[in-house]
């Protein structure tokens, strides 16, 4: 089955699992456990063209995982440079994106080395999207360091940097030759990242796994709190729900479009917080999803304790499922539409929204009138507006 994992154990306690992305000659494996930076050189090896590798990370990650990578190449002979990138959202932008594209030239990269992306979703699509571009394209590898890279970024291959207009308006499908998702360096990461990665991996739920959800709502705290093997279990299943869309429709040209659960909404928000840091991408989706319902319960076609169920949830999570005390209480119904039609799944003009008839039943449309969207919006805003 695609997807499926390769186990040295069974069920959510496995040590490590292997879920394989099928796209033919472009194939490649996410391989999920404890401790595997410590082993990187063994994971890596079989994939690379020439033993030499260049590391893309962050001021962050780079102190926390950085010099264990750099020691395990080092065993296996591996030959590794590393460039660091400022931390955060801004660094998806042109200017970082020429910065690395220097650097990476005066190293003399060559077509059969390869770009390791050490770090979370915006280190994986800046080093995915120079990866792409480079040379007319050099392999890359993914070593996502965050709960949110593990379960969406780091898989599937889009790279892309923001715009001025938008978020990931600018970049390519370019897919990974690996994929290696420790979920020790989970452990690391402040409270709230590892929070905002969680909407991410309550999206997948959400989407048609309505048992994932329930497993979500009985044990989501005890991932939050660092349970190692709540973690694996959340990545997998996470990764094998991703991969097999990803090998259905690589390119969003069809029920891929489902991944972007919220997400219309999510960036819509982050547009206008101007990716300065006071909203993660993960909280964004949050806020997003409860919004997606909202408009599903108002189409009359989603129960309303469904979608109550769904922001009952994220609450418990901590995570935000409106835009109160997200600093945006200026934001109104006709500007999150203005930034909504920058949206790259826009068609003929037309919006494209993922909605759902409950829990685990969401389905793609261009058919929602444009005066129910901004009607919930406007519901959605006014206690923004009134604080």
């Amino acid at each position: 089955m695609v997807g499926s994992p390769k186990q040295t154990g069974e069920g959510p306690d496995a040590p490590t699992e292997t879920v394989r992305v099928e796209l033919a000659e472009r194939s490649y494996d996410i391989i999920i456990g404890e401790g595997l930076l410590a082993d990187a050189g063994t994971y890596l090896a079989p994939v690379l063209t020439r033993p030499r590798v260049v590391i893309v990370s962050d001021e962050t990650v780079a102190g926390l995982h950085l010099p264990p990578l750099r020691e395990a190449l080092n065993r296996s002979g591996i030959r590794n440079d590393a460039i660091i990138v400022p931390a955060g959202e801004g660094s998806k932008n042109f200017t970082q994106l020429q910065s690395l594209l220097d650097r990476l030239l005066e190293l003399r990269v060559e077509r059969r080395d390869t770009i390791l992306a050490l770090g979370g979703g915006v280190v994986g699509d800046l080093a995915g999207f120079a990866a792409a571009i480079l040379r007319r394209g050099i392999d890359f590898i993914q070593l996502p360091t965050t709960l949110l890279a593990q379960v969406d970024s780091s898989v599937g291959g889009k790279t892309a940097i923001n715009a001025a207009q938008g978020k990931n308006l600018i970049g390519a499908f370019y897919q990974p030759r690996l994929v290696l998702a420790d979920v020790t360096t989970l452990t690391s990461l402040p409270a709230r990242e590892l929070r905002a990665g969680y909407g991410e991996v309550v999206k997948y739920g959400l989407i048609d796994d309505f048992e994932f959800f329930q497993w979500l709502e009985k044990n989501g705290a005890d991932l939050l709190a660092g349970s190692g093997a709540a973690m694996r279990h959340a990545v997998a299943v996470s990764c094998r729900a991703k991969a097999a869309i990803v090998a259905r429709d690589e390119r969003e040209s069809g029920d891929r479009a489902l991944l972007n659960l919220g997400h219309t909404f999510a960036h819509a928000l982050e547009a206008e917080a101007g990716y300065d840091g006071r909203l993660l991408h993960g909280e964004a989706v949050s806020v997003g999803m409860c919004m997606a319902f909202a408009l599903s319960t108002r189409l009359g076609l989603c129960p309303s304790q469904d979608a109550e169920r769904v922001r009952r949830h994220l609450s418990e999570m901590e995570l935000p499922t409106g835009t109160d005390g997200l600093g945006l209480a200026a934001l109104t119904a006709e500007t999150m539409l203005g930034h909504m039609r920058q949206d790259k799944k826009v068609t003929d003009g037309q919006l494209t929204f993922i909605l759902a008839r409950g829990i685990g039943q969401a389905f793609v449309t261009r058919d929602v009138a444009e005066a129910d969207v901004k009607e919930m919006l406007y519901d959605a805003l006014r206690p923004a507006r009134a604080g």
